[in-house]
């Protein structure tokens, strides 16, 4: 499950769809289905906290039908506070309704991207003794949504990186407890 970045069209957005592709390919043989958060990612920022109760609402709703199904959760830029309204780390003005605590443990990661928490120089592992441990969180040097820098292109360089691929065997290790 992932929320899509800022001006991103609806869907899993630039930097989604290629980290599900190296999920999927990073678990040969699981059954990995993907789910773009409905979220308006407009310019104001506002629309993070309905992007959190949509996050939020389809994990209950995915796990109430499939009680084996672990989930990935994530996000790119404003995804990632959708990411982080979602698993109860508050930030900015808008509100959304968080993951219910009974199905904390079926969330097995947690990857974010250019997570504007990084302004308030905090991070989920700081604000989450739950998801913390299984979150990975990246900020390229110099972006300065996530870590204050100055140079705006660092924001754009996740897809290039070498962040997906990370991000994969993150994902994979989790997912699998290896």
């Amino acid at each position: 499950m992932f929320a899509r970045g800022t001006g991103d069209l609806p869907g899993l957005g630039v930097l989604g769809t290629p980290l599900v592709s190296a999920i999927r390919s990073a678990l040969p043989g699981r059954n990995v289905n993907a789910y773009g958060v409905n979220y308006a990612a407009d310019a104001s920022q506002a629309s993070a906290g309905p992007g959190a109760t949509d996050m939020s609402r389809h994990v209950r709703t995915v796990a109430a039908a499939c009680p084996g199904t672990k989930f990935v959760i994530g996000g790119y830029s404003q995804g990632a506070t959708v990411t982080d309204i979602a698993i109860g780390v508050q930030f900015g003005t808008s509100t959304g309704e968080a993951i219910p605590a009974g199905l904390a443990a079926r969330v097995a990661a947690v990857v974010v991207f250019g997570n504007p928490l990084g302004i308030m120089h905090q991070t989920i592992a700081q604000r989450s003794p739950v998801y913390g441990p299984k979150t990975r969180e990246f900020c390229s040097p110099g972006d300065p949504i996530c870590g204050n820098g100055a140079n705006s292109m660092a924001h754009l360089q996740y897809m290039t990186d070498g962040s997906v691929q990370q991000a994969a065997q993150f994902v994979s290790g989790k997912v699998t407890g290896a």
